[in-house]
């Protein structure tokens, strides 16, 4: 691992950067503490995505998270893909870089989906030897987020929090944990989201994400289409106190709403991690 290895550091509270905020955070400057983008939007020789993003860097810390890794693929690693990551990598100087414990496609084909693994040692085993080999070309640690689901697999062996555990000791990388992910896997599969938390190692979270999530039928969808409700708020109160102050983003990717309505959102996980904190003092 190079020296450019992450630091685990708390950027604060931020927001996802969406198309529809651009101008607005451009020119209004709101109060937040960093951004995350999309890495597979700003993997393009140019256009508008680029000219905002070069414009925004100015004036906010970023991370990347990327949708199109499938570090858990049995399909050979994409060095083509890598390679644009890293060329982005060294356009942006991101705080960090994510993206998903999941595999999105098979045969060449992305699915555009994040499916989950079974929940075996082999499965570490193959995933962290991916993720080292990522890292060492990338020249710094990566993070890996919780994914939701809404299947299990029959040969899985141990629970998810052990897997991603597992992962991230052998792998030696860090965790992005998705809050509302836990909550929705909870949901659809009876576990006991505190269980959760209290199974992954608090040194090695680096970010949280907050999000809304739809009903349907029988299960609960990671939607990002939505505020963050109630269940889930309560459950990053217990994150915060488990892990301490955490980078913390709210992520919505669909009926997107007002830049102002996202900024009153994240002034909660504000007050709530101000709270939590001040409680266990």
């Amino acid at each position: 691992m190079s020296e450019a290895s992450t630091s685990k550091t708390c950027l604060g509270f931020g927001l996802g950067l969406r198309t529809d905020h651009y101008e607005q955070v451009l020119n209004d400057r709101p109060a937040l503490d960093w951004l995350e983008i999309i890495s597979e939007n700003y993997m393009v020789d140019g256009g508008k995505p680029l000219h905002y993003l070069d414009r925004i860097r100015e004036h906010y810390p970023m991370a990347m998270h990327g949708v199109s890794m499938s570090i858990g693929s049995t399909a050979p690693l994409d060095f083509d893909y890598l390679a644009n990551l890293r060329q982005l990598i060294e356009r942006v100087e991101p705080e960090w870089v994510s993206d998903h414990l999941c595999w999105t496609g098979i045969d060449g084909r992305n699915l555009h989906d994040l499916m989950p693994l079974p929940y075996t040692e082999e499965a570490i085993a193959h995933v962290a030897d991916r993720v080292a080999q990522v890292q060492d070309y990338l020249g710094r640690q990566i993070l890996l987020e919780n994914v939701s689901s809404y299947v299990t697999y029959n040969s899985s062996e141990i629970s998810e929090w052990e897997f991603l555990s597992g992962i991230a000791e052998r792998a030696d990388c860090l965790i992005l944990l998705d809050v509302n992910n836990i909550y929705v896997s909870s949901q659809n599969h009876a576990f006991d989201p505190v269980e959760y938390l209290d199974g992954v190692p608090a040194a090695r979270i680096q970010q949280f994400h907050l999000a809304g999530h739809s009903y349907q039928n029988q299960l609960i969808i990671d939607t990002h289409d939505h505020p963050v409700c109630d269940p889930v708020w309560s459950l990053y109160e217990q994150a915060v106190e488990r892990f301490g102050p955490v980078a913390t983003m709210i992520e919505r990717d669909d009926n997107i709403p007002p830049l102002d309505e996202l900024l009153a959102e994240l002034d909660i996980a504000r007050r709530l991690a101000t709270k939590t904190k001040a409680d266990a003092a």
